[in-house]
């Protein structure tokens, strides 16, 4: 029984039971990304929230492209590749970002 026990906490400490993937958020308010660079790992998920008052694009050339994304909408991309992933906003190409995924 003592021995059961000891194996599973074994496995706890270890972390081999996974838990899910961590989720970032950036706000997009007074026409810029807040943060304007985020570092997330593979596989973890982006949400942009729109706090103007006016819709905005997430678009990174040929990566990923949010479309428009309403007043009080947002909008979420999981990440699958490694790199650096700058983007913009399309209707405001002023609004510059970056994801660095690792």
């Amino acid at each position: 029984m003592a021995r059961a026990g000891a194996v599973g906490l074994w496995f706890a400490a270890c972390g081999v039971a996974a838990g899910p993937s961590a989720k970032h958020t950036v706000t997009i308010e007074a026409t810029s990304y807040k943060p304007e660079r985020i570092t997330v790992k593979k596989g973890e998920s982006v949400t942009w929230v729109n706090k103007d008052p006016f819709p905005h694009t997430v678009t990174g050339a040929g990566k990923f492209d949010s479309k428009s994304i309403a007043a009080n909408g947002k909008w979420t991309f999981r990440t699958t590749k490694t790199g650096e992933f700058p983007y913009i906003c399309t209707l405001h190409p002023n609004m510059k970002g970056t994801i660095k995924v690792e």
